[in-house]
């Protein structure tokens, strides 16, 4: 797979500090709060919200904190946020896309602005990139929920497209519009996912030798970093050397 799913397991492996932590559940709030203020606060009939409560537990964000948000929604105070997609490429030529939410448009555009050309890259026009990857739905479920015989004949039944399973668990593909149904399905049969969401998923994934990968990891690492980013997908892909090295 491309290079953030790489990225994501060596963040997994390295573990979060506890300033990450809160800074990463301060994002998962806001999604939740913007995911119940545009619809319903009941996750059974908002797949948004649904999709966001489960990031939440993933991260074993407590649930004071995911009701605060859902509450926070409801009270009318939560601030009006937009959410905004940015394209670029990065070092190697790697497609980049972005996607953020925001208060102030300006200032998330300048501060990504500032970031893809800090790390070698550039900031492209919107549209400039996502030709390249593909917006779907994915349901993720760990390893022990079931074998990948088994995960991938009720995925296709449920309506999926594809399945890849290995020992960090089971990634169900489907069409964006398909994500609510295909993820209650599985869900009756293994369990709640551990993640349901819609994602950039590349059409190609580029590879990087390791001296333009390290500088791609340090580009994502700073996106991520960024109050105002909520996710990062990229179509770049790292060498096993570089991987083991950065574990």
């Amino acid at each position: 797979m491309a290079g953030h799913s790489q990225f994501k397991n060596i963040m997994h492996r390295k573990g979060r500090q506890d300033a990450q932590r809160s800074k990463l559940f301060s994002k998962l709030a806001r999604e939740i709060t913007v995911a119940a203020k545009m619809g319903t606060p009941d996750p059974a009939m908002n797949p948004r919200l649904r999709a966001a409560i489960l990031a939440a537990r993933a991260e074993n964000m407590p649930k004071d904190n995911i009701q605060r948000a859902i509450s926070k929604a409801l009270g009318g105070d939560a601030e009006n946020y937009e959410e905004i997609r940015y394209e670029g490429y990065g070092p190697g030529g790697a497609a980049v896309i972005v996607e953020a939410m925001t208060d102030n448009r300006n200032r998330t555009a300048s501060d990504v602005r500032s970031v893809f050309t800090k790390a070698g890259g550039n900031l492209a026009e919107t549209g400039a990139v996502a030709f390249m990857f593909d917006r779907v739905g994915v349901v993720e479920f760990d390893a022990k929920a079931a074998d990948a015989d088994a995960m991938l004949e009720a995925a296709i039944e449920a309506g999926a497209e594809d399945v890849e399973s290995d020992e960090n668990g089971h990634t169900v593909y489907c069409d964006q519009g398909a994500l609510g149904e295909v993820t209650k399905t599985l869900e009756a049969r293994f369990g709640e996912p551990r993640k349901s969401a819609l994602v950039w998923k590349p059409q190609n994934a580029v590879a990087v030798d390791d001296e333009a990968g390290e500088k791609l990891v340090r580009l994502v690492e700073a996106l991520e970093d960024h109050d105002d980013v909520q996710n990062v997908y990229g179509n770049f892909e790292l060498s096993e050397a570089l991987l083991a090295k950065m574990s």
